[in-house]
This record gives structure tokens, C-alpha cells and sequence, in this order.
């Protein structure tokens, strides 16, 4: 053990160990009737994400043991490869074109999503490049307007492919990032305002965005064309009730609700297992916040702070969307749930970040409560 260093966040491992685990199990039934449909086994997509949750584990592993601090010797070597991801899904041989998007990438038998390796290669950077400026952050010219360039170029990357959803996760979590760095509250409510109206236009340029935002406002909108989705997403919700109809007893993934072992597994979890395993899942989510958020105020310095800051808001602003999008209270977007959709380069991703974060916690100084 280092100097400095003690016993890491166990708790918070302990949550997300049950977050994970409880996933594998939910997917394993979800994706049952797709893997069966495509490839003639049940078990396809849950062989795929046992792969990679063994490759997450290691990866885990790897970023507890290694100082967190040492990431900040690696930023522009990584800005380097944020940015090759974010171009590699347009060049021919690598890019895969998928439901009219470019957001894959294919190596041989290794596919993959760029833009979620970004999300904590983005971070990383982003991190070391606030710590570095200092008070300079409250800066207009050396502060407010670099970070903008440097916001617009990831992020314009990104909806290129398109992916609104994702891009709105990573500028939160930029948000989050430049706020706990000291950033003037009027430079970020300017932020807010340029972003909302760029969303607002995205969404306007886009059809299918106007429709989903029709859907959003008025759900009994044709529930057989642009509304079937959310249609289809209350349906399994609401025939769960309290109880569920038993583990694997989920009748919208018979090809009745779309994506249902991706964007919609919270429906077929509420669908499955009721509402109280549903209200359950949620407040593992929010005991993983506010631990999160203790590791980031203990923090020893101001990289660890904002590291540890980024990636729980993370998780956190992307569960709230996955699960607003399924129960009516935010617009759909096609954002997975963290650690339980399917996704093998988003799962081992994700417990690599964990794994930066307990690190962090590790050499995070005591506050005074559970909450604080």
C-alpha cells in the first residue's frame, strides 16, 4: 500500500457488483428471443457480455492498482486517441454502418462503439486540461473559450456518426467537469443556453428527433407508427405491477418491444419483476450517486475531484435518461443503461471508470457522513 493510500471504497464496489451481476441475469432472459431469432442460440448475447464483463473485471482490477494520478502523463496521448476513435467509424475497412449511423467500428471478430471508449478517454483529458489551467478557468479568453473549442470539436464528432444521445451524456458530463473546476456560474448558464439551442435545432433538422419529441409530448400519438416504442415500453411496465410475471416471463420481448435487451431492458425488468425490483434497481443507482459524489468532495486533488465528479455524473445523468425514456418523462433517445444494457465495449468501459474511481476513494480524505 502506498503512502497516503487506505482501504478503498468497498460499499461502492458492493453496489456495483450487485448492479452488474443483477444485469447479466436480466439480460440473459431479455436477449434470449433475439439471440434465438439471429443466431440460433438463446445464450448468443449473454456469452458476449460474460466476455467482456471478464475482460471489464480485469480491467477493473488494473485501474485500482494503478495511481490515478499517473493518468495525467498520458492526456495528449489520449486526446489523440479520443480523436482517431471518433474518425475511425468514417473511414472505409473500419467504420460500420448500422440503422442509417455510423457509430461502430469493426476489427476482425472485435466490434465495438468508439463514442463509449470516448466518454472516459474524453474525461481524462478533459480533467488533466482544467487542473492545469487553474484560476485561469474563470478566464473568458484562457478559460471559457478554449474549453468551448475543445467541447464543440468532440462533441460535433459525434453527432457527424449521428448520436445525439450520447453527445448530450458527454456534454454533461463536460458540464460537470468545468463546473467543479471552478467555472463562473454565468459562463456555464451561456454554456447551457448554446447547448439547448443547438439541441433545439438538431432536433428540428432531424424528422424522426421531431417525432420522438411529438411522441414525448403526446404518447397516444399513433401507437402503431412513431409511437410504438413508448407504447410498447408502458405496456410492459404497466402488466408487471407490483410483483412482476416471473424472471424470464416477459412477453413484449417476443418482438413486441424494440431494442428490448438495449435501450428498453428497464421495461422488460419492470415487466419481469414489478415494481418493487424496478424502484429497487433506482435506488442502487442513487446510493452509487451519493457515494460518487463523497469520493469526489474527499478528493486529495483537483484532478481526482473532477475525475471522480465526471464519471459519476456519468452514470448517473445516463441512467436517468435510459429509465426517464422508458416511463414518459424524458423523450427517447436510444441511451443504454449503464451496466446492465447490452454492450460489451460500454460494460468494460464503465468498470474500468469504476475501477478509477475507487481508486480515487482510496486516497480520498474522510467527510463527515454516508450523504456528504
Amino acid at each position: 500500500m502506498h503512502r497516503g493510500e487506505k482501504q478503498p471504497d468497498y460499499f461502492l464496489i458492493t453496489i456495483v457488483a450487485i448492479i452488474v451481476i443483477f444485469g447479466l441475469v436480466m439480460l440473459s432472459s431479455a436477449s434470449s428471443v433475439e439471440g434465438y431469432q439471429k443466431f440460433d442460440d438463446p445464450n448468443h448475447f449473454i456469452k458476449n457480455q460474460l466476455f467482456s464483463f471478464i475482460i471489464g473485471i480485469f480491467a477493473f482490477v488494473f485501474m485500482t492498482r494503478f495511481d490515478y494520478r499517473n493518468l495525467k502523463k498520458f492526456a495528449l496521448l489520449i486526446i489523440i486517441i479520443t480523436i482517431f476513435l471518433l474518425i475511425s467509424v468514417f473511414l472505409p475497412g473500419l467504420g460500420t454502418d448500422l440503422l442509417g449511423a455510423k457509430r461502430w467500428v469493426t476489427i476482425g471478430p472485435i466490434f465495438f462503439q468508439p463514442s463509449e471508449i470516448v466518454k472516459l478517454t474524453f474525461l481524462i483529458y478533459l480533467a488533466t486540461w482544467l487542473e492545469k489551467r487553474g484560476d485561469d478557468i474563470k478566464d473568458s479568453s484562457a478559460g471559457l473559450a478554449p474549453f468551448v473549442i475543445i467541447l464543440v470539436g468532440v462533441l460535433g464528432l459525434i453527432m457527424l456518426q449521428p448520436d445525439l444521445g450520447t453527445m448530450t451524456v458527454m456534454g454533461v458530463i463536460a458540464m460537470s467537469c468545468y463546473l467543479v473546476a471552478g467555472a463562473p456560474v454565468l459562463h456555464l448558464a451561456g454554456i447551457g443556453l448554446g447547448a439547448a439551442g443547438t439541441i433545439t435545432l438538431l432536433v428540428k433538422l432531424a424528422p424522426y428527433r421531431v417525432e420522438r419529441f411529438m411522441v414525448f409530448l403526446n404518447p397516444e400519438l399513433d401507437p402503431q407508427g412513431i409511437g410504438y416504442h413508448i407504447n410498447q415500453a408502458f405496456l410492459a411496465i404497466g402488466s408487471g405491477g407490483l410483483l412482476g410475471l416471473g424472471l424470464g416471463h416477459s412477453r413484449q420481448k417476443f418482438n413486441y418491444l424494440p431494442q428490448a435487451s438495449s435501450d428498453s431492458i428497464f421495461a422488460v425488468i419492470a415487466e419481469e419483476l414489478g415494481f418493487i425490483f424496478a424502484v429497487m434497481l433506482i435506488v442502487l443507482f442513487l446510493i452509487f450517486m451519493f457515494r460518487g459524489f463523497k469520493i469526489a468532495k474527499g478528493a486529495p486533488d483537483k484532478f481526482g475531484k473532477i475525475m471522480a465528479t465526471g464519471i459519476t455524473s456519468w452514470f448517473i445523468f445516463q441512467a436517468l435518461m435510459n429509465i426517464g425514456a422508458m416511463t414518459g418523462i424524458l423523450p427517447l433517445t436510444g441511451i443504454p443503461l449503464p451496466f446492465i444494457s447490452q454492450g460489451g465495449s460500454a460494460l468494460v468501459v464503465s468498470l474500468a471508470a469504476v475501477g478509477i474511481l475507487v481508486n480515487i476513494s482510496k486516497y480520498s480524505k474522510e467527510t463527515k457522513s454516508f450523504w456528504q
